[in-house]
């Protein structure tokens, strides 16, 4: 579990994480959503201990990551948007000296790295070099690294930018995969990828917590009123006429569908009506018909009429026929949208201000030190290898490593 407790990173009086409180509970994959500037990034950076909070606390597994760095860390496998891989290293150096770097005990490296790489499906390129890999194979090696030791949160930033539709595909199943065992943490601003994946939803936008529950009950708030789309093969005055008669069907537009004698029909139906609502009642109600039949065939429960069905028969009766029946709900980024709508401007101006340089460079991160920069502040021994690397990148580490362990 992950406790966020009145969160605030203050870059000179602009309110990164603006007094942020939320709940991860473990066994689930959460979607940390929000636009650009509006505070993911810079959360999670203090969530995995790699900047300090102005104000707050961040519990991980009852540790605190300020307090008790070492232990919360240890809880932790992290990815940022940029993966921190030396491109001279193979797949598989890299995979053993990440697993060094976070004390996995010699006997158990090779079994635990054996364990990431089929969960990242590496093993076709694990003795390649880095800088001769794509984008999406790099994301999985950044994946395998953050998941080497099976830490019991994975924290996740942007994991699937710049990556084509195949590649996305295959982190999102990746990620689905993780949740099976794992607390995952997704941010992103690409809704697609967060309805596709997670189980609950938080939404932050200028550092403050606007929304956190599930993608259907987000998506069920906002829609007041479901829709409907028809085509019909009639005429306009009679299609009103028998939708009028209708309980809840409002906006009604009758339009030429481009078919002769066929009009495009749409509405939204409002109060007792909407469709979602009736649906769902309808669905539950036959639900426990079925499970209570044996014991209640006595009983003659009526599930409550689909609104669908309403329709239907009000056009039958009068001949005239449906070709087609659609319905649309409030979509993700429909609810993204509207939460965040307020606060738009505010958000843009952000971006060019140049007060906040100092905040968008810390935002960006430095990427290729992220991982290391966090470990060796509880392992100094381990940042002599950073050091001699950028002078000696040629240098077998690894080789070097073994022989003074032995």
């Amino acid at each position: 579990m992950i406790e966020v407790k009145n969160l605030v990173k203050d870059y000179g009086g602009h309110l990164a994480v603006d007094h942020l409180n939320f709940t991860i509970e473990d066994g689930q994959i959460y979607g940390f959503l929000g636009p650009n500037g509006a505070g993911k990034s810079t959360t999670m950076n203090i969530m995995t201990g790699y900047i300090g909070a102005t104000e707050g606390d961040v519990l991980i597994n009852g540790h605190n990551i300020l307090e008790e760095p070492e232990e919360a860390k240890k809880c932790i496998g992290y990815l940022p948007e940029l993966p921190p891989l030396y491109v001279d290293m193979t797949v598989m150096e890299q995979l053993e000296f990440a697993a060094e770097l976070k004390r996995i005990p010699k006997k158990e490296r090779k079994s635990a790295i054996g364990e990431v790489v089929a969960l990242a499906k590496l093993e076709d390129v694990q003795g390649r070099l880095i800088r001769n890999l794509s984008k999406g194979y790099r994301q999985r090696v950044g994946l395998a690294q953050a998941v080497l030791g099976m830490p019991p949160v994975i924290i996740l930033d942007e994991p699937t930018v710049g990556l084509d539709p195949k590649q996305i595909i295959e982190i999102r199943d990746m990620i689905r995969e993780l949740g099976e065992k794992h607390t995952v943490i997704l941010s992103s601003h690409i809704l697609s990828e967060v309805s596709a994946v997670c189980d609950h939803i938080l939404i932050i936008d200028r550092g403050k917590l606007i929304a956190s529950d599930t993608p259907e009950n987000l998506e069920r708030q906002m829609a007041g009123a479901a829709g409907m789309e028809l085509l019909v093969k009639g005429q306009e005055e009679e299609i009103r006429e028998i939708l009028e008669a209708i309980d809840g069907a409002e906006e009604i537009a009758v339009s030429e569908s481009g078919e002769e004698g066929v009009r495009k029909v749409t509405f939204q139906l409002m109060g007792e009506n909407c469709l979602e609502d009736r649906a769902e009642d309808a669905e539950r109600e036959e639900s426990e018909e079925r499970e209570e039949s044996e014991e209640n065939e006595d009983m003659n429960i009526i599930p409550q009429t689909d609104i669908r069905e309403t329709i239907f028969f009000a056009f039958a009766d009068r001949r005239i026929p449906i070709l087609s029946m659609h319905t649309s709900k409030a979509s993700l980024e429909e609810v993204f949208l509207e939460l965040t709508a307020d606060n738009a401007s505010g958000a843009e101006g952000e971006e060019i201000d140049s007060n906040n340089a100092s905040y968008a460079a810390e935002e960006k991160n430095d990427s290729d030190n992220t991982l290391y920069a966090a470990e060796e502040e509880t392992n100094p021994d381990n940042a002599s290898y950073a050091a001699e690397e950028e002078n000696d990148p040629d240098k077998d580490f690894t080789a070097e490593t073994e022989k003074e362990e032995v």
